[in-house]
């Protein structure tokens, strides 16, 4: 009797809260303060029904059970392969990452050179600068015409050729003197 009034109790408290769902969609609230929602009516879920088992369905299911346990089943040339497979997988991660760390490596190396090809073009622009700095045109006409009794040349001395297609006069036979 317990229960039975329990289960009319549980069917009284689900007719309210579907009233109380319906009052609350439409907008109108009883009272000062809000009542606590409860969650909507869900009817029972019951577990589907199962058909009547014959020797068919029994058969039936035997095989299915059977196919799952050959599908589980690893033979021999199946497990090589999959050993010869991982293998091969692991092996081209291995160089994979070899060449990855030699590509890295050989960066680095790059780098390297850079840095040191950038120090010695600085170095030799300022020996260049040092250099050029260094020499006084003036210093080297007075030893070129009063120690080493040089001379700028005359005008008849001068030689004057027509420009050719190359940069360069090939000389086939000497210059005649005037």
């Amino acid at each position: 009797m317990a229960a039975r009034t329990q289960a009319s109790r549980g069917r009284n408290y689900r007719q309210m809260n579907r009233q109380a769902a319906v009052s609350y969609r439409d907008g109108y609230v009883h009272g000062s303060a809000a009542p606590k929602l409860e969650p909507a009516y869900e009817p029972d879920k019951r577990q589907p029904r199962r058909k009547p088992k014959n020797a068919n369905s029994v058969r039936s299911n035997q095989r299915i059970r059977r196919n799952q346990e050959k599908a589980l089943h690893m033979d021999l040339p199946y497990v090589i392969m999959l050993t010869v497979a991982s293998l091969c997988t692991l092996y081209l991660c291995v160089n994979y990452l070899h060449l990855q760390s030699s590509i890295t490596g050989r960066m680095h190396a790059i780098e390297r050179m850079e840095a040191d090809l950038e120090k010695q073009r600085s170095e030799n622009d300022a020996l260049e600068t040092a250099i050029n700095t260094s020499v006084d045109l003036n210093q080297i006409y007075e030893i070129a015409t009063k120690e080493l009794g040089m001379v700028y040349a005359n005008k008849n001395q001068v030689l004057l050729f027509d420009k050719s297609e190359s940069e360069y006069v090939r000389q086939y036979e000497d210059i005649p003197e005037y």
